[in-house]
């Protein structure tokens, strides 16, 4: 006969995690609440019992790394108990039996279904208010009118500081880590490289046209070198996002795949899209585990699609309203424009976020088209009829809005990925490279 075992709990925790902490772990592993109550008294319990050896050290290991310690027994009549470390007990075996009351025989899922882990929505949010983040921004704006606009890169690292600092997942903020310094010196090269075009460009046309012959090929790797500086600048506890796109990569997506759509007479713009937004996803990773993309052609040929149609549709209603007052098809020319910007600002963001993975993780986004024109235009108008002074709230209000729309589909455990990544990821692109203030979004 096979011998069999039981993971017995003794009151002993590992205190590696807090109480908190420790309580949401054992929840997720599937004890009940008056179970867990009843560890974290610290009573004697049978967690599982009837295992392999083998199985038996699976549950001991999970439970360790959930925060307690336990301890592998056999059972009654099948020999010696067996420590965490493999030594042989001293507490007898019959006696355990006795006294240990059995509090999760099928409450612990098996270790051997970790690959199907079970999924969970976790909500993206925002925690800034406009009135709080008013106090940067117009800081931000006075600081860049006395210094003649040379504090800019101070007020990008404050700003996304705070915007970064203010969105939480799983009660853990964003973090961005920046140095100004280093973002000031890639603009005064930027700022030079501008003198030297513009006194070119009014002296001495035949220089300027061979800069701008030099830097059409620097164009993909002024991004990707920018790609990478916000990346690794970002991170989310402690672990760093990195960015490993090519130069070869950005030369494609940038020159050769729109240089094929245009040829095609815009049939392949779709296609060129979707290589885009391949490109910045795939080449994307967090510590070391890299997102991945899952969007595929014929979505993107269909999302495009789409947007044709709507807006084909309003601008046919906006031509049939002009014929009967012109001022009827300035509107429908209106509507056209929101629809489609609407349709680019929610769809777009909607369809990649949608397709993208992290690992076993996937995220969702559910941005609404009219919500945001409505958020925009108002927004826009507000700011207008406040001399600018609403800008801080109207940025707020965006970001609440993104964060109330976007989920992370979690897939078992995210603080054992982190933990993971965390391990993994010390080394990861240390050299932060040179900085170009060029930004990339996907709506």
């Amino acid at each position: 006969m096979h011998e069999l075992f039981k993971v017995v709990f003794r009151g002993r925790q590992t205190g590696e995690v807090e109480t908190p902490e420790l309580e949401q772990n054992l929840l997720r592993l599937g004890f009940g609440r008056q179970q867990v109550d009843m560890l974290l008294a610290g009573r004697t319990v049978t967690i599982k019992s009837g295992l392999t050896a083998s199985l038996a050290e699976r549950y001991r290991q999970r439970l360790h790394d959930a925060g307690l310690i336990t301890e592998i027994v056999a059972e009654e009549g099948a020999g010696s108990p067996v420590a965490p470390n493999g030594a042989a007990s001293s507490a007898s075996p019959g006696a355990d039996a006795r006294r240990e009351p059995v509090i999760g025989d099928t409450t612990l899922p098996p270790p051997v279904a970790a690959a199907s882990p079970a999924k969970r929505l976790s909500q993206l949010q925002f925690t800034g208010s406009g009135g709080e983040y008013f106090g940067v921004w117009i800081v931000n704006i006075l600081l860049l009118i006395v210094t003649l606009g040379f504090y800019a890169p101070w007020a990008k690292v404050r700003n996304l500081q705070y915007f970064y600092g203010h969105t939480v997942l799983e009660g853990s903020s964003f973090q961005y880590l920046a140095d100004p310094w280093v973002i000031f010196r890639g603009r005064l090269v930027a700022l030079v490289a501008v003198i030297l075009w513009t006194v070119a460009s009014n002296f001495f046309p035949i220089v300027a046209v061979g800069l701008l012959l030099l830097f059409l090929p620097l164009i993909p790797w002024i991004i990707t070198r920018s790609l990478k500086f916000h990346a690794i600048n970002s991170a989310y506890r402690n672990i760093r996002f990195d960015f490993t796109g090519s130069y070869w990569q950005a030369v494609q997506v940038i020159y050769l795949w729109p240089l094929v759509g245009i040829l095609s007479l815009g049939l392949l713009l779709p296609l060129s899209a979707q290589r885009w937004y391949r490109f910045l996803v795939d080449n994307t990773r967090f510590g070391s585990s890299p997102f991945q993309l899952s969007l595929t052609v014929g979505e993107t040929y269909l999302f495009f699609l789409r947007m044709v149609l709507v807006f084909i549709g309003f601008a046919l209603l906006g031509g049939l309203a002009s014929m009967a007052h012109s001022a009827l098809g300035i509107i429908g020319v209106v509507l056209a424009y929101l629809a489609l910007f609407g349709y680019m600002m929610a769809g777009v963001t909607n369809l990649v976020t949608n397709a993208t993975r992290l690992g076993e993780h996937g995220f969702v986004s559910t941005l609404g088209k009219r919500r945001m024109v409505w958020i925009f235009v108002t927004n826009s108008l507000l700011i207008a009829l406040t001399m600018g002074f609403y800008t801080a709230w109207a940025k707020v209000r965006m970001a609440r809005y993104r964060a109330s729309c976007t989920q992370m589909d979690i897939a078992g455990d995210l603080n054992g990925f982190v933990a993971g990544e965390a391990q993994r990821a010390g080394a990861v692109g240390m050299e932060l490279g040179d900085a170009f203030d060029v930004g990339f979004s996907f709506g």
